[in-house]
């Protein structure tokens, strides 16, 4: 019989001896009148709200709203400042810097990169196929005995689409390391999240976002969802009070208003859907690739100078050109249905 792969063996020698900090609400949980332990200002803080209070390291109220919403136990979430957060202390707790290596599918989000450079690991690079997906058979050549984490963004940042399930599902069988999954657009998509597959694979971490679908971009909350292991041991290398309380409550009040989120992911889908059938029928458009996000990447003749143009009439897109795969390409978020006409009208203008 297969042993269950135990993930604390991936972790860094010095973190699974490391002794966290200690803060004044993990030594005293309970509810007081007089609170004289954490050295705050007694007295309140000059803002309307009472922020003198250290907020709940591990944000359980907020967690416990979450949970609500995507029917995943508290001891499964973590919590950070944006998902940058959560993929920086992913390389800190399992990478050892110089020696271990990690792996990114390119085209793909830019911080997985950075913040291996950061952390002085190896970044082995297995380009997407033509079509966008996953080169199996050269991800399995690249991995070797120090590879500890492949990241899969997925629907994938800058192309829009989703990634084989499939496929993904054979590299979380198959892989000894973890597997991040990057799932910051999966609200703007037909595939299910991977949260529901937690129990059957112990080295998956579901990354996902308030900044996107929940229109809190400002506050940068992110979550990462994986089994209990990778939970403590984020929880135990993070900073003590992570999450500030003002993102807290906000959070908090933002999760009581599903139904106007939910309204705007469809009309999201239903622009992104008539802006892709729009832009295809415009000469200079080449070709419009599927989205599965809430953006939509086109390849457009001479990309840079429409992008330069678009710029004069105070229009800002993003220029893909010089990314891997992306060659003339531009990344168009979706707009409101004023935004997105003007954007029409201008590059048929051009």
């Amino acid at each position: 019989m297969k042993q269950p792969m135990d993930v604390r063996e991936l972790q860094r020698e010095n973190i699974k001896t490391l002794k966290p900090y200690s803060t004044a609400r993990d030594e005293f949980k309970g509810q007081a009148s007089v609170y004289l332990d954490a050295n705050e200002n007694s007295f309140g803080s000059p803002l309307p709200a009472d922020y003198n209070r250290y907020p709940d390291p591990l944000q359980l109220d907020l967690k416990d709203a979450i949970s609500k919403i995507k029917g995943v136990p508290i001891e499964n979430t973590f919590l950070g400042n944006g998902s940058d957060e959560a993929i920086d202390l992913l390389f800190r707790a399992f990478c050892n810097p110089g020696k271990d290596n990690v792996i990114i599918l390119p085209p793909t989000y830019g911080m997985y990169e950075v913040s291996a450079n950061i952390n002085d690991v190896e970044v082995r690079k297995v380009n997407l196929t033509a079509d966008f997906q996953l080169d199996l058979e050269m991800i399995a050549e690249t991995i070797d005995a120090n590879t500890k984490i492949i990241f899969i963004c997925s629907p994938n940042n800058p192309t829009g689409n989703s990634l084989n399930r499939s496929d993904i599902e054979t590299i979380l069988a198959n892989f000894k390391g973890l597997v991040v999954i990057d799932e910051a657009y999966i609200n703007f998509a037909k595939q299910k999240t991977f949260i529901q597959e937690l129990t059957e694979y112990a080295n998956l971490v579901v990354l996902q976002t308030f900044s996107k679908a929940w229109g809190l971009a400002a506050l940068r909350l992110g979550m990462a969802f994986s089994s209990t292991h990778v939970i403590d041991i984020l929880n135990k290398v993070k900073p003590p009070y992570n999450i500030n309380q003002a993102t807290q409550d906000l959070a908090l009040a933002a999760l009581e208003n599903v139904q106007q989120v939910n309204e705007w992911i469809k009309l999201t889908v239903s622009e992104r859907d008539r802006l892709g059938n729009a832009l295809s029928r415009l000469e200079k458009v080449r070709k419009v690739y599927p989205s599965d996000a809430n953006f939509i990447l086109a390849q457009i003749d001479d990309a840079h100078n429409i992008y330069n143009q678009l710029v004069e009439q105070g229009i800002i897109v993003r220029d893909r050109s010089k990314v891997i795969l992306c060659n003339d390409c531009l990344r168009i978020t979706v707009g409101t249905i004023e935004e997105n006409n003007q954007l029409l009208t201008a590059i048929e203008k051009l």
